[in-house]
């Protein structure tokens, strides 16, 4: 049986994309060398590493003052790079407290200067984006996350800021058309809708940099990574080299049919689980994420945690995988990025109305 992927990341790609991989790991671009051992050096790999860097700059429609990088460690990598090149020690920076990653984001800036929290739904473990908020006049920036990944919520309206604009976007990057030079800085790991773990892509108005009064690590600075054209140490080859495939796809796709796709995944399985009398949605439903679709057996049944060990195990009998919620959250979790076919959501949705049916 042939699985659905639903999982968080890493995640779902493209099948042209895989099956380009794999011809590659044997032989790359006629080398007679696979991609795993290639040197980033060769202008085999020079040439994808460019390509993959314009194709970003073409699909966001970024300005020339944008500069884009291939890095490492994940999106986590820039919690702390972030503050480093752009918070000096005194300073502040304000951030919205919206979800577990960007809290993360928060305490790691805390290292490095003052944080201000310029709103927050912890209390109400994250369902919901805040709409009133508070800006630190003083603040050297402002940091959003724009998809919550582990509780299903998401920015559909962006905070009026004097600041400049940082947002992670490491699940939603891609997904659907915006004004993206409105961010001052953009970042996001790979494997949600770029590639596979082990590349971490980064847009930054260079002209934020070098402000700060610290002695920085050259693996840590932005203008180290900038001037060697992201390859001031070895690159994550196959990493990058996917993630070209991925954004070749893409634009071959064209983002507003991505994103129109994407709008109908999500309807079709919000409205699914609105209709239903034994699922609910978990979060703030203007908040709702088009990514990842977090939901819930109803929590007035007195059995409901009997119920989702029981759907649980029937969708994965029938090749739904990667569905139950985060650890901290609980319920269900079905991330629909844009290598998800609107086949394996409706797959999705049957399931949920067969096991509904059996189990009522």
């Amino acid at each position: 049986m042939k699985k659905i992927n639903f999982y968080s990341g890493p995640a779902i790609l493209p099948e042209e994309v895989l099956e380009q991989s794999q011809m590659a790991i044997r032989d790359f671009a006629g080398t007679g060398l696979s991609i795993l051992e290639i040197s980033h050096r060769s202008k085999e790999f020079i040439k994808v590493m460019e390509e993959a860097r314009a194709l970003v700059k073409e699909l966001l429609q970024l300005k020339e003052d944008r500069e884009v990088l291939f890095l490492q460690g994940g999106g986590s990598s820039q919690f702390y790079m972030v503050p480093l090149n752009l918070l000096g020690d005194g300073e502040t920076a304000s951030y919205f407290d919206t979800g577990q990653w960007a809290h993360g984001a928060m305490e790691e800036a805390k290292n490095f200067g003052k944080v201000q929290i310029a709103c927050s739904s912890r209390d109400q473990n994250y369902d919901h984006i805040p709409k009133n908020y508070s800006i630190n006049p003083e603040a050297k920036y402002l940091h959003i996350t724009s998809n919550n990944t582990v509780f299903g919520t998401q920015f559909h309206w962006w905070p009026e800021a004097k600041c400049p604009v940082v947002a992670d976007m490491s699940s939603d990057i891609f997904s659907r058309q915006l004004d993206f030079n409105r961010f001052d800085l953009i970042y996001a790991g790979a494997q949600k809708n770029m590639g596979p773990a082990g590349a971490t892509l980064v847009v930054v108005n260079k002209n934020l940099l070098g402000k700060v009064n610290r002695k920085m690590p050259k693996m840590a600075d932005y203008r180290v990574h900038i001037d060697k054209d992201s390859m001031h140490n070895t690159p994550s080859v196959f990493a990058v080299y996917v993630c070209w495939l991925t954004l070749k796809w893409i634009k071959q796709q064209g983002l507003k049919t991505i994103e129109e796709k994407n709008m109908r995944k999500a309807k079709n399985l919000y409205d699914a689980i609105d209709a239903s009398s034994l699922f609910e949605g978990s979060v703030a439903r203007d908040d709702r994420s088009l990514m990842n679709v977090c939901f819930r057996i109803d929590k007035n049944l007195s059995n409901a945690a009997t119920v989702e060990e029981k759907f649980l195990q029937y969708a994965n009998e029938q090749g739904m995988v990667g569905i139950k919620g985060y650890r901290t959250v609980g319920g269900f979790r079905a991330s629909i990025y844009n290598a998800m076919p609107e086949s394996g959501v409706q797959a999705l949705v049957e399931v949920m109305k067969e096991f509904e049916r059996s189990a009522v």
